[in-house]
């Protein structure tokens, strides 16, 4: 069965002014992401993965070119037609994790979906079922500073999942963990996306994370190059099955 290209790249270019001088982040890039698949930008800083990933979620803007997310072309939105849209259709999973300081976890998580105007009772009952995927059930009215780094990526995860989005962006989302609880927060992610069937797109300066994904690019000198296919180290992630492993995340 031929793949279905949820994600359309098509001629993108992005440019910065920098003293005066123009410098080219992205020259021309062209790539079609495929629904279900677990797609790794690989990048060192700077080289524009992060960039891309903010025009993804319209976040940022492109010079030129399209990209196409399930047939919109979200290039051609205007600001508000652009938050709509990431609103309704992307999640996004940050490296600083990023959770509001002053909500509670389960209010953390049942933002995104209150603000697509579900009721709260509606919100509450899908957040409290992915705390319990994620093994944080019992930290629903905890604060953020009160959970270690490894927790709070967690619940940055189940909000970035709430609304049920076409597609999860990740921008280096074990990159401020260790490398253990990274690992485990990365299966986490992967069985938590692929279980439920999204595109999940990961820009990320670790090699570590090749074996995991279905396709790997590189960025480099503003080009996107498909440098692996099919590299999937299994189709569920490495998610211990015991749930004592999750929780010590």
């Amino acid at each position: 069965m031929q793949q279905r290209a949820i994600v359309q790249i098509q001629d993108l270019v992005k440019e910065y002014t920098e003293g005066g001088r123009t410098r080219t982040v992205l020259d021309s890039v062209n790539a079609d992401i495929y629904e279900g698949e677990f797609f790794v930008m690989l990048g060192k800083s700077g080289s524009g993965k992060s960039t891309l990933l903010n025009m993804l979620s319209g976040i940022d803007y492109a010079d030129s070119g399209k990209i196409l997310i399930d047939g919109t072309d979200i290039t051609s939105l205007s600001d508000t037609e652009q938050t709509l849209f990431r609103r309704d259709n992307i999640g996004i999973v940050f490296q600083f994790f990023n959770l509001i300081p002053t909500l509670t976890v389960l209010e953390n998580i049942t933002l995104p979906h209150e603000l697509r105007g579900k009721s709260r009772k509606e919100s509450e009952t899908l957040a409290r079922q992915l705390l319990e995927r994620v093994g944080l059930e019992n930290r629903a009215d905890t604060f953020p500073d009160k959970l270690s780094g490894g927790e709070q990526q967690r619940i940055a995860i189940a909000r970035a999942l709430v609304h049920e989005p076409k597609i999860v962006l990740a921008d280096e989302p074990t990159g401020n963990l260790d490398e253990d609880t990274g690992e485990k927060v990365l299966d986490l992610l992967l069985e938590l996306t692929r279980g439920a069937g999204k595109t999940l797109i990961m820009a990320t300066h670790s090699p570590e994370i090749v074996p995991y994904a279905d396709r790997v690019c590189r960025i480099h000198d503003g080009h996107l190059h498909i440098t692996s296919e099919n590299v999937t180290k299994s189709t569920t992630g490495t998610m211990p099955e015991e749930p004592e492993l999750v929780k010590s995340i």
